[in-house]
């Protein structure tokens, strides 16, 4: 079992709006409501790809009883950390006429430090039961990154698998604390590095350089180039085949999810990096993050290649 971890997970809210343009007003073809936020797209995927998920994170107001029922109706266990402020909501709009994405994020409801304790003994109460544990997203404000910290360094060394794919702050306190491994985009590694990471050669070096920093293995993603891995067993590159993309949302997600699956298998690092990058391509040819179809992951696969790097 994966215990998905999401400290501010939000109702996602998928727009189909073909020729969507600013500041005129057009009638959505399709809507799609979901529970939302990284982690809960990774436990949507897990479960497509045959994992049992287990998902944790804050919740709050009506909108967090939306977001409770919607995870249930997607056939997750829910540990949820109820607090008082309203749950968020995010606005995906696509456009598939010019393959165009608008995204609204709402920043998070406020949380305290006592709410973090709260959080934390939901996790410590049913992280025992899980194979491996991923944190995904961002924090809510107010969170003190002290306690995020804390909960994955407690994790890792236990010897429970941790993985971690968050931004800015959050991301530098996770490789402080030494998990098992990082997924982190090329963004946000050179916001981090403070430099251009505009090639697989500049993504390897930077993978290099956040191990260093901590964690036993680091993923980097490049968008539709595909991803690199560095971990203590070898170097790799995958790269996906060429697709017409309907909708990115959640693609990162998804890759995070196809990664996990695959090393509890387990699979070697080099073809679970293969399945991922599959995996996160196949999300782009579906509206809505975390949903994509079996058979179009499993053609991608067999055209993703792997090379030592």
């Amino acid at each position: 079992m994966l215990l998905s971890v999401t400290p501010n997970p939000a109702i996602d809210r998928t727009l189909i709006v073909p020729g969507f343009a600013a500041g005129e007003v057009f009638r959505a073809s399709q809507a799609i409501t979901a529970a939302g936020g990284k982690g809960l797209n990774v436990a949507r995927a897990a479960r497509i790809l045959g994992q049992e998920v287990t998902c944790a994170g804050f919740v709050g107001g009506y909108k967090g009883q939306l977001l409770e029922s919607l995870a249930a109706q997607d056939g997750f266990r829910g540990v949820w950390t109820w607090i008082e402020a309203e749950t968020r909501t995010c606005i995906i709009v696509v456009d598939p006429q010019r393959n165009q994405l608008t995204t609204l994020y709402e920043g998070g409801p406020q949380v305290s430090a006592d709410d973090w304790d709260k959080l934390l003994a939901d996790i410590r109460r049913v992280a025992p039961q899980a194979d491996a544990v991923s944190f995904s997203g961002s924090l809510p404000p107010g969170s003190p990154t002290d306690r995020f910290g804390e909960i994955v360094q407690e994790l890792a060394r236990s010897g429970k698998p941790t993985w971690v794919d968050t931004s800015g702050t959050a991301l530098a306190c996770a490789l402080e604390a030494s998990p098992t491994g990082i997924k982190v985009n090329s963004a946000e590694a050179g916001a981090l590095l403070k430099r251009s990471l505009d090639s697989v050669e500049t993504a390897l070096v930077a993978a290099l350089e956040l191990q260093r920093r901590g964690p036993a293995s680091v993923v980097l993603t490049l968008g539709d180039r595909g991803a690199v891995m560095v971990s203590e067993a070898g170097r790799w590159y995958a790269q996906p085949p060429a697709v017409q993309a309907v909708s990115a949302v959640g693609s990162g997600d998804v890759f995070f999810a196809g990664l996990l699956t695959a090393l509890l298998e387990p699979c070697s690092p080099g073809e679970a990096l293969r399945r991922a990058v599959a995996a996160g391509a196949a999300n782009a040819l579906t509206p809505g993050g975390g949903r994509f179809d079996l058979g179009d992951y499993r053609r991608l696969l067999a055209a993703t290649t792997l090379a030592s790097a």
